[in-house]
């Protein structure tokens, strides 16, 4: 997914084009590829981010443009193309990499309509790092780490599901670039 505004970092270009050591989207395409997990890798692309399109595009990665009108609506475009289980990653987790992608792929059972990866935040408050979409879970306080994995043939439109969790507490997958803040924070790293 990456097609966002990034309308919360009011960045001077775009935000997965930022630099950490590379480009942001970079570190997350290179790890989906690194993971050899994946028959085909893609890319959710808007008119929000065509320089973001264009550099998917030069590095060989296929893009499926949506309409840009929010994670949820395009999300659901997308899952609309498949009829097999999808990893869907934010491209904003320029620490994720491909361990971490095939450990998440061996702890989730595919037959589940919606697995959302999550994270204690204990363990983001311990790393200093913010939530930014909380769900209690077993009475305790996680946040959705933007991966998921999801059996399209399962879902009814954008009828609500029954979300599995899987709790991985891990900063791989735990840091992601939403923020000034959160792009400074990474810098010192």
């Amino acid at each position: 997914m990456c097609g966002g505004r990034g309308t919360r970092m009011k960045p001077s270009q775009e935000k997965l084009l930022l630099k950490y050591r590379e480009p942001i989207i970079q570190h997350v395409m290179s790890a989906l590829q690194r993971s050899n997990c994946f028959s085909k890798i893609m890319a959710a692309t808007s008119n929000n981010a065509p320089r973001t399109r264009q550099f998917l595009s030069n590095f060989g990665i296929y893009t499926i443009d949506t309409q840009g009108k929010g994670y949820v609506q395009d999300l659901n475009y997308v899952l609309c193309k498949f009829d097999e289980p999808v990893f869907v990653a934010s491209a904003d987790l320029p620490l994720l990499d491909a361990d971490v992608i095939k450990k998440i792929i061996k702890l989730v059972d595919t037959n589940d309509t919606w697995t959302a990866i999550i994270i204690s935040k204990d363990f983001l408050d311990l790393h200093h790092l913010k939530a930014e979409h909380e769900v209690i879970y077993e009475n305790k306080h996680y946040s959705y780490s933007g991966i998921s994995v999801v059996n399209p043939t399962k879902l009814h439109g954008m009828k609500e599901v029954d979300e599995s969790y899987l709790v991985l507490d891990d900063e791989r997958i735990a840091f992601n670039i939403n923020t000034e803040e959160d792009y400074n924070l990474l810098s010192t790293t």
